[in-house]
């Protein structure tokens, strides 16, 4: 019998998910054909597949997508959180045969195939979820493209996927922030997307905001933009007296990929930057570089956070808002020094998300307040960042 995708993605082939522990998954390639090796993780949003892929943060991560149906909406020119696929491969449950959305212009596997990105469909996709939860994130790899779908999964595609994804070295120690960087400083206008209209152009600006590119996503610089802020995007490696020779109104720490503490580079730039007393703000991977250069520690995470649902509290306030997550490292709370104060922690786990200086304009989000499509509780602290840079320190 002619396996179901036949139809969509022509003759289909047999692809193999490895884990180092061992344990096979046998699927299709809906990807392009290959090998590709990383850290696999699982996201549990439900929408935001090409938002997800395109985020530099998922650089050598193998991304599982718990909600079983991706690919219904295909893939458009506006949603992308970086010109291109950062995600090392991809697993998914289904891919369903018709795409539809009135911005679509390409389909998810073309989409994959056009960018060299191996994927596989048709396996386990809860047995997998459960397994990465219970013994946590683990090396993997996904061979593609070699004989039928239904091969035995001891084949000799198996095998090079198990060795594929015991030779990965994992991402403790891995510098990735410098690999996803911008190459040289760029000028960023663009603002908010809305419908009918697209994205708009910042006209006047109000501040001068110097962007520190760790893996930076393009809706955080449209949301600062969005609010009058004037961007220039700096390479990771930049040091800070270049981003004081431009006098910012304030400086950004963006998210991005890999463990912190290889970073010294951003570390030390940014423990200049809020010594200068410079208002900054950081996200993610820029929230982990603030801690370190503040002189606190982070740790490697069981299997992370990656979702669009997490649920965080606001100490001062009580208040629990909705998060959208992405990151396998975090800041130990209990070696943050006096002069930081926590601000916001996870009610899944009691991990921190958020802390402030307490003598310097500084402050920081574990999670992804500009998350689109997600949960947009806390895009207040962009405000809060532009209240900072207007001499509001605690607004």
């Amino acid at each position: 019998m002619k396996h179901p995708l036949r139809h969509a993605l022509g003759e289909v082939q047999h692809a193999v998910l490895a884990l180092a522990d061992g344990t096979l998954f046998e699927g299709v390639s809906i990807g392009a054909a290959g090998h590709t090796s990383g850290e696999v993780v699982f996201n549990t949003a439900m929408t935001g597949y090409q938002e997800i892929l395109s985020d530099p943060s998922y650089s050598r991560q193998i991304v599982t997508l718990t909600y079983p149906h991706i690919g219904n909406t295909g893939i458009n020119g506006e949603d992308g959180e970086s010109p291109r696929i950062h995600a090392a491969g991809l697993v998914i449950k289904d891919l369903p045969l018709l795409a539809s959305n009135f911005r679509s212009s390409l389909s998810l596997s073309d989409w994959l195939r056009g960018q060299n990105i191996v994927a596989i469909a048709g396996l386990d996709t809860r047995k997998l979820t459960r397994i990465l939860r219970e013994r946590g994130a683990q090396n993997g790899a996904i061979v593609a493209g070699a004989g039928e779908a239904g091969a035995r999964a001891d084949s000799a595609l198996a095998q090079q996927a198990l060795a594929h994804a015991r030779s990965f070295p994992g991402l403790a120690g891995m510098d990735l922030a410098r690999t996803v960087s911008t190459a040289s400083a760029y000028e960023w206008h663009a603002t908010e997307w809305r419908l009918g209209k697209g994205f708009g152009r910042l006209d006047r600006a109000r501040f001068h905001v110097v962007a520190y590119d760790y893996g930076v996503k393009t809706n955080i610089l449209r949301m600062l933009a969005e609010r009058g802020c004037r961007i220039t995007v700096l390479p990771a490696q930049a040091g800070a007296q270049a981003a004081l020779a431009l006098n910012p109104d304030g400086i950004f720490l963006s998210n991005g990929p890999g463990d912190p503490q290889p970073c010294g580079y951003a570390i030390e730039a940014a423990r200049e930057l809020i010594e200068h007393g410079v208002p900054t703000f950081g996200i993610c991977l820029g929230h982990q570089i603030m801690a370190l250069a503040s002189g606190a520690r982070t740790v490697k995470m069981k299997f992370g956070h990656h979702g669009a649902n997490h649920p965080v509290q606001e100490l001062a306030t009580g208040k629990v808002m909705i998060t959208s997550q992405n990151h396998g490292f975090a800041v130990d709370a209990e070696s943050l020094p006096a002069n930081c104060r926590v601000t916001h922690v996870s009610l899944f786990d009691g991990s921190l998300q958020g802390f402030m200086r307490t003598d310097r304009p500084a402050f920081c989000f574990q999670g992804h307040p500009e998350a689109s499509p997600g949960p947009h509780d806390l895009a207040p602290l962009f405000d809060r960042f532009v209240n900072l840079m207007g001499g509001q320190q605690h607004a």
